[in-house]
């Protein structure tokens, strides 16, 4: 099955999961409030249904649209346009005679639902995968920056550590370029020095710029041969697997970055390695080639075998089943927190995050090529903390929509008239519209120019 194939299964088992388990979430209050439920749907049925059958007073069914789903509940003006039923004298089963409170419920019914569920995948995941990770404070001699362009746009060069994001102190390397890009400042160790630095307010426009590179930091690591190449031409003078390179021409050398530029200056020429082999050391004369290579593969088997070396940390914690439980809770909160702020750059437009919006596409992308169960359940339980977010936005045909209202209503004792819900419904329909094409626009761009 081709890695494309992987990904679109995954992504539609993700989103129906996720659309069933929201929906739910008003479905089983509203039923607990005894308000009349007329249909609960996966996927818009446009024209038509894929399947529908009714249970009760309620249809269910499968649309072929599958840009979200939907309960429609009795009395109430939502996504179906229903308004002929709403010129008829209040039933004691429609949503509009239920109290404020009651139907606030149901309404935060969905997004409870998603942040809750969310939580409970981070609860499994820690209960039974545990978490591993590299200290950032534990690089021996700080990081790597891959993409130089980036590093001095940002001000930081190889051998930096970042040791805080906007005070808070950076815990995990794998996390340090999200929480760059989501931060303002950032406290930078250099030389036995620390200072702040901040943060350009367009720095994700320049990651935009080539999203293959956006990935700019990376872990420093030595020179150690792997294997030598066939075509080398180096292939007679004795390396072998994980011999290290310490010194070039008298020059001591810890990593391949240090490497680089004295193989640069000797392109077609020779140079004098020193090499490490176990416990004792000795000189190599070594061919560079044109390009200034020597020929070689690098790279130990695995991150552990840097690790013993001392070139950084590994930290693995395994949670019982108690301890999950708190550390499921942190992992959902910071989750959202740090989709809050990307949210805040968005909406700003110096910062150019908005070209970075993507839709389908975009989100299909969190799925990896092949099936990783770990990796599946956290792209769903990030995409369930995106539409907990997104549904709670203070937009009208979204559940946030709903809310506000409602809030206005409880608040002043006043509801708005159904025509105004009507008005504010198609309004909320068609700016929902506009940013789905937007998004997915973006997806489609990036596809046919970059």
């Amino acid at each position: 099955m081709s890695p494309i194939a992987i990904k679109t299964i995954q992504f539609f088992l993700s989103l129906s999961l996720l659309i069933v388990l929201h929906e739910l979430g008003h479905f089983i209050p509203a039923k607990l409030f005894k308000t009349r439920v007329e249909k609960f749907y996966l996927f818009f049925d446009v024209k038509f249904s894929l399947f529908k059958k009714k249970i009760g007073e309620t249809v269910y069914g499968i649309g072929w649209l599958p840009l979200g789903g939907y309960v429609k509940i009795a009395g109430m003006i939502d996504e179906s346009m229903d308004t002929d039923a709403m010129k008829e004298e209040p039933k004691p089963w429609e949503f509009r005679s239920k109290p404020a409170w009651q139907r606030l419920i149901i309404m935060l019914g969905g997004v409870t639902v998603n942040f809750i569920l969310a939580v409970i995948i981070y609860i499994g995941m820690a209960y039974s995968y545990g978490e591993e990770y590299i200290p950032a404070d534990s690089l021996k001699d700080g990081f790597l920056v891959t993409e130089k362009h980036i590093g001095d746009e940002l001000g930081i060069q190889t051998g930096d550590l970042i040791t805080a994001v906007d005070g808070e102190k950076v815990e995990k390397f794998s996390s340090l370029p999200l929480e760059i890009i989501n931060g303002n400042t950032i406290t930078i160790q250099r030389d036995g020095r620390t200072f702040d630095q901040e943060i350009p307010v367009d720095f994700i426009a320049t990651l935009l710029e080539d999203e293959d590179k956006a990935r700019f930091l990376s872990l420093r690591t030595p020179f150690v041969i792997r294997d030598v190449s066939e075509d080398s031409p180096n292939t007679d003078i004795g390396l072998q697997k994980n011999d290290a390179i310490v010194a070039i021409n008298g020059n001591e050398v810890a990593y391949q970055d240090e490497v680089a530029p004295y193989l640069e200056e000797n392109k077609g020429g020779t140079i004098q390695l020193t090499v490490k082999r176990g416990d004792r050391t000795f000189p190599v004369e070594a061919k560079v080639t044109e390009d200034g290579k020597l020929g070689v593969m690098l790279g130990l088997d695995t991150y552990e075998d840097y690790a013993n070396m001392g070139y950084f940390k590994i930290e693995r914690i395994k949670y019982s089943f108690l301890e999950s439980i708190p550390a499921g809770i942190e992992k959902g909160v910071s989750t959202l927190s740090g989709y809050v702020k990307q949210m805040k750059k968005i909406f700003n437009p110096s910062t150019g995050a908005y070209k970075g919006v993507g839709g389908f596409a975009a989100i299909g992308g969190l799925f990896p090529d092949g099936w990783d169960w770990p990796a599946f359940w956290s792209a769903t339980a990030f995409i369930s903390i995106i539409l907990a977010f997104m549904n709670i936005l203070p937009i009208p045909a979204l559940d946030g929509g709903h809310v506000i209202f409602l809030l206005y209503e409880m608040i002043t004792g006043r509801k708005p008239s159904d025509k105004f819900l009507e008005y504010a419904q198609m309004t909320g329909f068609f700016l929902l519209i506009a940013l789905l094409l937007f998004a997915n626009g973006n997806d489609l761009y990036k596809w046919l120019f970059k």
